[in-house]
């Protein structure tokens, strides 16, 4: 059978819709406080909505959303943190967590694939893993740009770099709970809007 696939199922118009939708809204996330930083790292509302889409969307799906989102802002649309984009940004030290809403929405959406009446539970630990995912890619990419390519701010370190993702982590904390709490009901306006085929 010919056709993009998600779930054994070609993707629908509703599907592709509901994709755009979430890169537009990671652009959004993106520029809430646009310029409110911690280390240099912006402070944004793009973990919630990258979680929410590996919910809602499932792992393929919500994958490829925020593939779009990472594509539309590398061809040169602001709709990175601080309304940048641009090839230039693939060197920034803030473009791994980028890359990381990619496996954040795809662990998000197998957690909860696993489970056909996922709970609150649940949602909490899918959350939780994209939280992991999004530290481990994006502090690992700052690390190594700042060590490799980048000017690093003066007594920079590997220490340093998790003490700034220390300062994120109660928020972040907060963002996974409140995904969790606003994913039912959330998924069930989704799940009427895309029928399962």
């Amino acid at each position: 059978m010919g056709g993009v696939i998600v779930n054994k199922q070609p993707w629908r118009p509703i599907d592709m819709t509901l994709a755009a939708m979430f890169a537009a809204l990671m652009a959004i996330g993106a520029n809430v406080s646009a310029y409110l930083t911690i280390g240099g790292v912006p402070i944004t509302f793009q973990l919630l909505f990258a979680i929410l889409a590996g919910v809602l969307l499932g792992s393929r799906l919500g994958a490829a959303s925020m593939t779009l989102y990472m594509l539309i802002g590398l061809v040169g649309m602001p709709v990175f943190a601080q309304f940048k984009g641009g090839i230039g940004h693939v060197i920034s030290p803030t473009f791994g967590f980028v890359v990381s809403f990619i496996a954040v929405a795809y662990a998000v959406g197998k957690v909860v694939e696993r489970k056909s009446d996922p709970t609150i539970r649940t949602y909490l630990f899918a959350g939780a893993c994209g939280l992991f995912l999004n530290y481990l890619i994006g502090a690992h990419y700052m690390y190594a740009a700042y060590t490799l390519w980048f000017e690093a701010p003066g007594g920079f370190n590997y220490l340093l770099t998790w003490s700034w993702m220390a300062a994120y982590l109660p928020i972040d904390t907060g963002v996974v709970v409140a995904a969790a709490l606003i994913a039912p009901k959330v998924k069930k306006v989704v799940l009427e809007a895309r029928p399962a085929v």
